[in-house]
């Protein structure tokens, strides 16, 4: 490992050296043209260390190397910030490098370039677009991981608040996703790291815990290690390797916490490994163990027979061992040295070793859960609750094993019930289900599964399908995503109805033709930008509220120069009107010639009781009588305003709270009620109340009083609705 006290020239020349070893002539030279353009790009640039930015870069792709990864890897790696914080562009990666490198890039790259409304969603984009690329190509997120486990260990320059915020963003997604991608080394390292800028004070009194207690420890193992090799000799096994590690700290940490211990009580801190050349070997060493050791209840895994979703497999077991009138638990795990190989580098064995060591069958199992993540995207429109999706997902590593009644094996999390099991099978299974059993009895569909349990799903093809009250049942991500999918596949006329409906009387409100803004390169733009596959797609989520008005208008817009270059012509013109059409709805009594605007905090419309509050240098600013804010107003300040009859249609915007039941597509029926009244809507905000109840905030363009009414009424005769009312204030 680099230390971030090592000269830049060493720490470059270390890596130049390496690759000479690793790669052939031919791909060094293409190694070592990806950087000097990187070192070129990033010349006069500085880590928050002091050190030359190169040497960032440099580090990434040196972990690759380690990890044995190809040559378009190693180059992206060195490339991955060039296009982000150089002059570099995409395109001239392109030409230089080809589309591959570029690819994995663009797949890196953050989504810097784009406005975000608030933290959440910057997260949950940037997670949405690595997780796309990663399911194209599981490189893009090896460099990320790379490129993240050095920014951790280099963490110590940055603010306290940063460490605390990139540490936390470490723990919940990128050291799971190492784990579940098996790649223990860069998953245990991450979580350390973290955990020591988390609770410094543990991960201190862990090290110093360990260090104290090392030779006591060493003893004891080394000594249970003599016994094992003369029992394993005793057997006539050939070939076997046999070492001991110490845990990393995190799975310490973390068993002292679940099960309120201190150090002192936790005993199994280390772990024996025995590694053997067949699977066949790896029974007769497990045999050989526990006819020597008593082994402790409970305590055994085959994670051969049924392996981890990760390709992790290895016989895990307990022993108890009595040295100098103590009794010590020891535990040992036994896996061939294929096994040790994905055990240590997961996915990347794929790359580190070239002997097969993982199929393609293999890597696409996988990886199959990113592509449930992906799904996941389509359905969950609030950006906390994909974010916690997931952190859930990724992070739930603790499984449990349960059989069909054909004796299939179904991994899943652990805390899992009955119906997610039926959804595990196969979305049909799931929608078509009528009742489960497990173990042979009839249980509720939310009864808790346990390893070894035979789940039964009883179906009914005359099904109507699903509750929406499943929901509330169902536990995983992917069952939850199969349930809205059944949802929005039964209504998705009725969506892209309601949809394409929205879009074109938002289009005519701005003064644009449907057609000309709605074109196919325009739809295409959108298509890329969320991830959809067509423009029924496009409608449909407008329609269902996965994806607002306002961002979809806005990309069909800016992809489409000749509706953007109008817009800005018309803003041109408008800008130069001495007076609006708003200002001259409105009457000052007494006065003339003063600038009017209108409150943002109660935005009155016509109909309302207005009152006028002269602001110094600003004009005249119309509120609603019954505007909070116009209680704490100087009263000499204030003057009477009244609408003016005139013939001139405009619009207001008027925000409307709608407190509803968090069921299923509400927030759908809402959009629906709104395009039926003709209501081009500009905005739409939701959340949650204390009390699980869903809140709407939405933003709509209204000509008077009484068309908010007659919308509030409408919105109110929703069963699932309990109130809706206009903001005041």
């Amino acid at each position: 490992m680099y230390s971030e006290k090592e000269s830049a020239e060493v720490t470059v020349n270390n890596f130049l050296t390496k690759i000479k070893h690793y790669y052939h002539p031919t791909e060094e030279a293409a190694i070592l043209e990806a950087f000097s353009v990187a070192k070129n790009a990033h010349e006069g640039q500085f880590r928050a260390s002091g050190r030359p930015y190169i040497t960032h870069p440099t580090i990434v792709a040196d972990i690759l190397v380690d990890m044995g990864f190809d040559v378009p890897t190693i180059c992206a790696a060195l490339l991955h910030d060039t296009v982000e914080d150089t002059n570099v562009t995409d395109a001239d990666l392109r030409t230089k490098f080809g589309d591959e490198i570029a690819d994995l890039v663009a797949g890196v790259t953050k989504l810097d370039k784009i406005q975000f409304h608030n933290k959440e969603e910057e997260q949950t984009e940037n997670m949405r677009k690595m997780f796309f690329a990663m399911a194209k190509d599981i490189r893009v997120m090896m460099i990320k991981l790379a490129d993240r486990l050095h920014n951790m260990r280099s963490l110590m320059y940055l603010s306290e608040e940063k460490q605390q915020v990139i540490a936390k963003e470490t723990l919940d997604i990128f050291a799971p996703i190492a784990g579940r991608l098996g790649i223990s080394s860069v998953k245990s390292e991450l979580e350390d790291l973290c955990l020591k800028y988390l609770d410094r004070k543990a991960y201190d009194e862990i090290a110093q815990g360990i260090a104290m207690k090392k030779a006591e420890r060493e003893t004891i193992v080394e000594n249970f290690i003599f016994q094992l090799k003369d029992k394993l000799k005793e057997s006539n096994l050939a070939n076997f390797d046999v070492y001991w590690r110490t845990k990393h700290f995190y799975s310490i940490y973390k068993k002292m916490k679940k099960q309120n211990k201190t150090l002192e009580q936790v005993y199994d801190l280390t772990a024996v490994r025995v590694i053997v050349e067949t699977i066949k070997d790896c029974y007769a060493v497990l045999g050989s163990i526990h006819d020597k050791w008593k082994p402790m209840p409970g305590r055994f895994k085959d994670y051969i027979a049924v392996p981890k979703r990760n390709m992790y497999q290895s016989l895990h077991t307990t022993v108890f061992l009595d040295y100098q009138s103590h009794r010590y638990p020891i535990e040992v795990q036994i896996r061939t040295y294929e096994m040790h190989k994905i055990a240590e580098y997961g996915v990347a064995a794929h790359w580190k070793y070239k002997e097969g060591v993982t199929t393609k069958t293999e890597m696409d199992e996988t990886l199959g859960w990113v592509k449930e993540v992906l799904s996941y995207d389509k359905d969950f429109r609030d950006s906390k609750e994909f974010l916690n999706l997931i952190r859930k997902d990724i992070s739930n590593t603790n499984e449990v094993y349960v059989f069909t009644p054909n004796g299939d094996v179904k991994i899943l999390a652990a805390g899992s019930n009955a119906l997610d099991f039926a959804y595990a099978v196969h979305s049909e299974v799931g929608n078509k289900c009528v009742g489960t059993k497990v173990n042979n009895k009839i249980v509720p569909l939310d009864t808790v599964l346990s390893t070894g349990d035979t789940v039964e799903v009883m179906t009914n093809p005359n099904a109507k399908g699903p509750s929406r009250d499943w929901l509330k049942i169902v536990t995983t991500p992917s069952a939850k995503a199969k349930i809205r999918q059944f949802f929005k596949r039964e209504l998705k006329d009725e969506y892209i109805r309601t949809g394409k409906s929205m879009v074109e009387r938002d289009a005519k409100h701005r003064g644009i033709s449907p057609s000309e803004l709605v074109t196919p390169e325009a739809v295409a733009a959108v298509c890329e930008r969320y991830m959809l596959a067509n423009a029924d797609e496009m409608y449909a989520a407008v329609g269902y509220g996965s994806l607002s008005l306002t961002q979809v208008m806005l990309k069909l817009i800016t992809a489409n120069k000749h509706v953007s270059d109008a817009i800005k012509a018309q803003q041109v013109v408008r800008s130069r009107k001495p007076v609006n059409s708003k200002e001259k709805s409105v009457i000052i009594k007494g006065v003339e010639g003063l600038l009017v605007r209108f409150s943002r905090c109660c935005s009155p419309v016509p109909g309302d009781e207005i009152v006028g509050y002269i602001s110094r240098g600003r004009g005249v600013c119309v509120h609603r009588a019954d505007c909070p804010a116009v209680k704490n107003m100087e009263k000499e300040r204030l003057i009477k305003a009244e609408w003016a009859n005139t013939s001139e249609q405009t619009t207001f915007s008027a925000s409307i709270e709608i407190i509803s039941e968090d069921k299923g597509d509400i927030f759908a029926e809402i959009t629906r009620a709104i395009a039926n009244e003709g209501l081009p809507m500009t905005a739409i905000n939701a959340r949650k109340d204390k009390k699980g109840n869903a809140v709407a905030n939405v933003t709509v363009e209204i000509s008077n009083h009484d068309q908010a009414n007659q919308l509030i009424t409408k919105l109110k005769s929703i069963p699932a609705v309990i109130n809706a009312y206009r903001v005041n204030g």
